[in-house]
């Protein structure tokens, strides 16, 4: 018997080791979260960048701290699987009245995965599926906030509510005139109302923490009137008008520093479409100061039912838990369905392998193992390049990865064509085996991304050119992708991002027609490039080669040089030229160069510019 008490006294010990390991990791995450606040106020736009940077690298230090702590203190990996079985037994045990169970078990599997040799990743070991339900979840701290407030309007007292509702927040800078924009919220609010009868369950419920990402702030809430619920977000910026001028709106976002200054709440949005846009894939991560997590993603999930929980755990900045979530919808994916595993429709990459489910709504990605000659990178630089994404404003034009390792795949779910694909360009990512010995092969893909699906912009185009050019329906198809796609990339240079290869095929439409990028292997920073006038020729002989003439370093970019790729279809060249023909100047990306080297950061609104109060109550120019 002591033998077996003394196993018990150390696994007990490794679970708390690990408890202590993941309480560590979410207090240092609440708190570089719940500092945005003060960042927003003091408009430290460049301290809001960094920590969205840093907070992204903090789950992977905690679980690198967690696994040597368990080695050094425990030779955890040297513990027979008795102790293991009777860890995670001692481990769900410390998770009740806990408020984060769902993100300490992914942290279990981290640590435990990182420690144990992947056979053992089995139902035994880690938790394919939660253990602790996170179901009403409440605060127990009598000074803790709850997780959203309630308030109670009538229609005469929406002014006075909404004024207060905004208080309650208790941002320190002061607003340029809040009455006057709590009246634009309770005319657009009363408006979405339409002359419906306020039944007696009429409240406004808003999350109690803002949400921080980029230069905003934005309360997060519904509208409930009887068996009707509305989402709504309310973006509040800093804004500093030139004495006795209205703001005027800026296309694109492109032009405008909001400086610290006073606040004013800049539009009221809508609906799960908006809603949707605001918490997009494409879009960084929030900060945002959460007690209980799983109450927030509950909240939001009623407010966008379409968009899945992993994703929302993302957008929350909890992309571990979102990895975690998503793998489990993927198997259950995989259970209910029959089709293949196929190469991807479109046109193959030089530096990635490419290949999708057709029933479900993502497409995986693997780096190829050899690339042509004029693809001069490395597997290495490659990964950078998506980690740069990663840690970047995304500012809604480039797409979320999720980055994988061993993802195991049934054999008999991949067509034998993809199979040759990969064997052909990525044989060192691929083994085929039978790895628990049931006679069941599995394809393990050893490094993997996986993204959004969205239709490539040069099919999207395609599809519109086979109606015919002169069809309405393909010239509104035509003009909307050419301008979204040069919205795309302004967007893209506001985040100090020059995606590199910009031909149609590396952008995506998504589901509420934005235009995203999704090839990382070329992007650079803007300030990083040298961006160049094609030198006039100084001579015939110049003039008539087919040769280049003048020398090109490793950062210089021609803009001109893009119209060749870009504009072959004289419609396309018509919209873009009358939209974006400034996106062909090299002086415009030097000014662009210019001033975010001397600090300057862009304001981009994952909304459009007609939502803005600004433009809506905007004085009429005289004729």
């Amino acid at each position: 018997m002591f033998p077996q008490r003394l196993d018990s006294t150390v696994a007990y010990a490794i679970a708390k080791a690990m408890i202590d390991g993941f309480n560590r990791h979410y207090q240092l995450f609440r708190t570089e979260s719940s500092r945005a606040k003060h960042r927003f106020e003091t408009a430290d736009w460049h301290g809001q960048q960094r920590a969205q940077r840093e907070r992204i690298e903090f789950y992977d230090l905690r679980v690198r701290e967690a696994s040597i702590r368990l080695e050094r203190e425990f030779k955890a990996g040297e513990q027979p699987m008795d102790v293991w079985h009777q860890v995670k037994l001692h481990y769900i045990g410390l998770l009740v009245n806990h408020h984060q169970p769902e993100l300490a078990e992914t942290f279990f599997n981290s640590v435990t995965t990182k420690i144990l040799h992947r056979s053992y990743f089995q139902n035994d070991f880690i938790f394919v599926r939660p253990a602790v339900s996170t179901e009403y979840i409440e605060n127990d701290e009598s000074t803790a906030q709850p997780t959203y407030r309630a308030y109670y309007p009538t229609r005469a007292s929406m002014h006075g509510t909404l004024v207060a509702l905004v208080n309650d927040f208790g941002l320190s800078c002061e607003f340029e005139d809040l009455a006057r924009d709590a009246g634009y919220v309770a005319d657009a609010m009363t408006g979405r109302l339409g002359d419906v009868k306020l039944r007696a369950n009429f409240q406004i419920q808003v999350l109690s923490s803002l949400f921080f990402r980029n230069k905003g702030a934005y309360v997060v809430g519904k509208l409930i009137n009887g068996f009707s619920e509305i989402a709504f977000a309310l973006p509040i910026l800093h804004r500093q008008p030139a004495p006795g001028q209205a703001l005027v709106a800026e296309t694109r976002g492109i032009a405008g520093q909001s400086d610290a200054g006073r606040l004013v709440i800049d539009a009221a949005l809508f609906g799960e479409d908006d809603l949707l846009i605001l918490f997009s894939f494409a879009r960084a991560y929030f900060m945002v100061d959460m007690g209980i997590p799983s109450a927030y993603v509950q909240f939001l999930r009623s407010m966008m039912p379409r968009m899945p929980r992993a994703e929302i755990y993302n957008a929350l900045g909890l992309a571990k838990q979102g990895k975690t979530l998503f793998y489990r919808d993927f198997l259950h994916h995989l259970r209910h369905s029959t089709d293949k595993f196929r190469i991807a429709p479109g046109i193959k990459g030089m530096v990635m392998l490419v290949f999708d489910l057709p029933s479900f709504p993502y497409v995986f990605k693997v780096i190829k193992d050899y690339y042509p000659p004029q693809k001069d990178t490395t597997r290495e630089q490659i990964k950078g390049k998506y980690l740069l994404v990663k840690q970047h404003d995304r500012v809604g034009r480039m797409a979320d990865t999720q980055e994988y390792t061993l993802v195991a795949f049934p054999r008999d779910r991949f067509s034998d064509e993809l199979i040759a694909e990969i064997e052909k360009f990525a044989p060192s990512q691929l083994e085929i085996s039978d790895r628990d010995g049931d006679g069941q092969m599995e394809v393990i893909i050893k490094h993997v991304y996986i993204e959004r699906r969205m239709i490539p912009l040069n099919i999207y185009l395609q599809e519109a050119f086979d109606m015919g050019v002169d069809e309405p329906a393909a010239k509104a198809q035509i003009s909307r992708a050419v301008v979204e796609y040069g919205n795309a990339i302004k967007d893209m240079v506001a985040a100090n991002i020059f995606p590199g290869d910009m031909l149609w095929k590396n952008f995506g439409i998504t589901r509420h027609g934005k235009v995203v990028f999704y090839d990382y292997d070329e992007i650079e920073y803007i300030t990083d490039c040298k961006f160049r006038k094609v030198p006039a020729p100084r001579n015939e002989e110049e003039e008539m080669s087919g040769e280049i003439w003048y020398s090109v370093g490793p950062k210089d970019v021609f803009p001109e040089t893009f119209e060749p790729f870009l504009l072959g279809n004289d419609t396309v060249r018509e919209v873009f030229m009358k939209r974006h023909a400034d996106l062909l100047d090299a002086a415009f990306w030097q000014s662009h160069q210019t001033r975010i080297r001397a600090g300057h950061v862009y304001d981009v609104f994952p909304y459009e510019q007609n939502k803005r109060f600004a433009v809506i109550h905007a004085p009429a120019q005289a004729d």
